[in-house]
């Protein structure tokens, strides 16, 4: 039993759904995640560069297949902040985001990220990716909460700009194009914020705080059109077309695989490391083992069979497992039943979908954005003097914005590894 056990994990944890209560806060905890991922689904696939019910997709298969063969007993696997980003930085270059072209990009890019998963798990090389400076990854998610909101600066301000400026563009372009913004869509995105700010910070219960913003954002756009007629009206969501994950294909073509072999690697790299970071955090929070090669085996397979119904590359993700664990969830079982009652979700309030308007999913990624910084981790690398966190983090993040995902994470790991000889420092885990 123990060796099947260690290929079929779930057989260790099914006996414990017979304790009292359990299985009840497993479905309550499944229930919570499944409407938490409503709001961010959607506004992950729109920073992914894709149609928005991709970010719904993801958050379906992968979690099922990543619960069932994990060893994390309470990560969420799915859609994430800093995945959906790299997703956009590295297929935006090869076709126009959005495309059907990119659509098969990305979905090629989840089946190779997932081969990548499933060598490294099966090699045992999976301990090496924890090795990957903190200090690295802290400063490309800050980059990337800036390129989050750089994003979506057109939609927030309704600025009629092209798709895919830089920061340093922006930057000099607002301050004489602000007086062109759109007065709905600063309304909008505005009062989104503001009640995801109020809703974060007063405490809502199960409701997330972000499905609370996108229902205030969607109310003030309807109220402006009835008060001030359709010329106030704004550009919304796509009606997304269904439920249930469509099956697709990734593209197997020689020049394929060849145009995505160093994305795919990148992609692998970050998705790993996230995955088990957030992991670790959430075994140790809970007194719990964690085998590392079979999480890495099981997101490996999660990205697979996600490549085939729909689903842009996955990882851990941050706020849902957050969200995971403080709903009470005890086994894999409540990441599934998320999955599953994701899909029943989607079947009911697909439809309203098409009354949310994009400067409302702006103030949403706003917020994330601001979620994403960690303020803390720069001052007090300064204050305990270690240099080798200072270096890697100061110039991950600059060329993050500066240059591309790929030079910024390998220069980082070069810079704090080189620095951190010097100094005789160690990283801050």
């Amino acid at each position: 039993m123990t060796s099947l056990a260690r290929w079929l994990p779930f057989l260790a944890w099914l006996p414990e759904l017979r304790k009292e209560g359990t299985l009840r806060a497993d479905l309550m905890a499944g229930l919570t995640g499944a409407i938490v991922v409503l709001p961010q689904g959607v506004a992950f696939a729109t920073i992914a560069g894709m149609p928005p019910q991709y970010g719904l997709y993801s958050a379906m298969i992968p979690c099922i297949i990543a619960a069932l063969f994990g060893s994390s007993r309470q990560m969420v696997t799915g859609p994430a902040n800093a995945i959906s980003l790299t997703v956009a930085a590295l297929i935006a270059p090869l076709a126009a985001p959005g495309s059907d072209d990119y659509v098969a990009l990305v979905l090629t890019l989840s089946f190779m990220v997932g081969c990548w998963q499933l060598l490294v798990g099966l090699t045992g090389l999976g301990r090496l990716v924890s090795r990957v400076p903190h200090a690295v990854i802290v400063g490309f998610t800050s980059g990337a909460a800036i390129l989050i909101a750089n994003s979506q600066v057109r939609h927030f301000f309704g600025l009629d700009w092209e798709r895919g400026m830089s920061v340093f563009d922006t930057l000099s372009r607002f301050p004489g194009d602000i007086a062109a913004s759109n007065p709905p869509a600063v309304i909008v995105a505005v009062s989104t914020l503001v009640a995801c700010v109020v809703a974060r910070r007063v405490g809502t219960g199960w409701i997330p705080y972000m499905l609370i913003g996108v229902i205030v954002g969607g109310l003030v756009a309807q109220g402006l059109v009835a008060g001030f007629g359709q010329g106030w009206a704004l550009t919304a969501v796509d009606k997304l077309p269904g439920a249930i994950p469509p099956l697709s294909s990734p593209v197997f073509s020689l020049e394929t695989v060849r145009m995505l072999l160093v994305p795919s690697l990148i992609m692998t790299l970050l998705a790993l490391a996230e995955a088990m970071s957030i992991a670790s955090a959430v075994a140790l929070r809970r007194n719990q083992r964690l085998n590392g090669t079979q999480e890495v085996l099981a997101q490996g397979a999660a990205n697979i069979f996600g490549s085939f119904f729909s689903s842009y590359p996955a990882s851990g993700s941050f706020n849902r497992s957050a969200v995971n664990v403080e709903a009470g969830a005890r086994t894999p079982l409540a990441a599934m039943t998320a999955g599953v009652l994701l899909i029943v979700l989607v079947a009911f309030v697909g439809p309203l979908f098409a009354y949310l308007p994009m400067a409302a999913v702006a103030g949403i990624l706003f917020m994330v954005a601001w979620t994403l910084i960690d303020t803390g981790f720069l001052r007090r690398a300064f204050e305990l003097r270690h240099w080798a966190d200072v270096a890697g983090w100061l110039v991950t993040f600059v060329l993050t914005l500066a240059v591309s995902l790929e030079v910024a994470i390998v220069t980082g790991i070069i810079v704090h590894v080189a620095v951190a000889r010097i100094a005789g420092t160690t990283s801050e885990h």
